[in-house]
């Protein structure tokens, strides 16, 4: 199966499980791996056979903007069950970082996997 990624998806959002939190937007940055069979696009140099990955980027920064989660694991979570249920991929790969969570590391986050690949 192909692969289209999209790498440093930047989206202020809410998260967080401290009072404070819930109070600001935070910086988490995604990123995608997406199961996606380019062949009919490739064959065709058909852009609506493509994954259109501008309006899938777009969707995720929408679903982070409208959702409020304390957990990064929640937001991963449900991202990657909406962009399965929403575009046509047929696994995803989904990586969710919250730069300067914890003081020590450059960069936190969680990596899940959901589909076929």
């Amino acid at each position: 199966m192909d692969r289209v990624f999209i790498h440093s998806l930047e989206v202020l959002c809410t998260i967080g499980v401290y009072e404070w939190e819930k109070t600001i937007k935070q910086k988490l940055v995604f990123d995608l791996e997406l199961a996606f069979d380019n062949r009919p696009a490739a064959s065709s140099d058909d852009i609506h056979l493509a994954l259109d990955y501008a309006v899938l980027s777009q969707r995720v920064c929408e679903f982070a903007n409208n959702n409020t989660f304390e957990l990064i694991e929640t937001m991963a979570e449900r991202a990657a069950a909406m962009i399965l249920t929403e575009f046509n991929v047929a696994g995803v790969e989904l990586t969710l970082s919250k730069p300067g969570a914890v003081p020590m590391a450059a960069n936190v986050g969680v990596k899940i996997v959901r589909g076929q690949f």
